[in-house]
């Protein structure tokens, strides 16, 4: 078991973000064994390195920064955030990290065509849009991975087959390597594409937890009752943190 939140953190990234020029089977096959090493991880490793607090752990990898205090030259080491982004929402409008100020928010990755996982992941996200719906400090935000087909008009349509009404849940499209690289550089999450693969990409079903400060605090198996029955638990604390 990984020692450090950090470093169980970047061992379910790999595991997740299996290199490119690996084979189309092999990637499958990880994907495939992925979310219940993601689950079993989270619910147990970060656990016990949590140990003697509640509180959720603060993922991935501090960045050393120096700057100058008083005329001095000082290292310090911040954590792990989301960067601002400019995506276009189902209703035609800019969302941008100020967007998500002051609210946590729950992030994944997904496709209106998509085949395989992405229909559990939407009955399950929109589970947790009926617990919290009306709460203003609580956001979801689906980005799609295949803005080529999933227009605005497309997305829109889409939240309103969920029953999806008002702007606490954003479907975001934008330009594609924007969407793929905040993916795998900020959120630690793959999406690939694949014309082998159902629905032409290979992606993970990973929803993620990220509270006011943009940084993530969790990372949960998005196709499971028991993954996001452990993730709002977790958005319920986090809540609290934040009061």
């Amino acid at each position: 078991m990984p020692s450090s939140s950090w470093e169980a953190s970047r061992f379910v990234w790999w595991i997740c973000n299996p290199p490119l020029f690996f084979p189309v089977d092999y990637k499958s096959t990880i994907l495939l064994f992925c979310r219940p090493v993601l689950a079993f991880l989270l619910l147990v490793g970060f656990a016990s390195c949590q140990s003697g607090t509640d509180q959720l752990p603060i993922l991935g990898q501090k960045e050393v920064v120096t700057k100058t205090v008083n005329g001095k030259t000082v290292t310090d080491s911040v954590d792990h955030t989301i960067p601002d982004f400019k995506f276009i929402s189902q209703y035609g409008d800019t969302v941008s990290a100020k967007s998500l100020d002051g609210k946590i928010y729950v992030a994944d990755f997904f496709f209106t065509t998509c085949p395989t996982i992405c229909p559990k992941m939407k009955t399950q996200l929109k589970r947790v849009y009926d617990r919290f719906k009306g709460n203003s400090k609580v956001m979801l935000l689906s980005h799609t991975i295949d803005p080529t087909h999933d227009s605005v008009a497309v997305l829109r349509e889409f939240a309103q087959n969920l029953g999806v009404e008002g702007r606490q849940w954003l479907f975001v499209t934008g330009n594609k390597e924007s969407i793929y690289d905040i993916g795998q550089n900020s959120y630690m999450v793959s999406a690939a594409e694949d014309a082998s693969a159902p629905g032409g990409v290979v992606h993970s079903g990973a929803f993620i937890l990220v509270d006011t400060q943009k940084r993530i605090r969790g990372i949960y198996d998005g196709t499971t009752i028991d993954g996001v029955d452990k993730m709002m638990a977790d958005m319920d604390k986090l809540l609290a943190e934040t009061k």
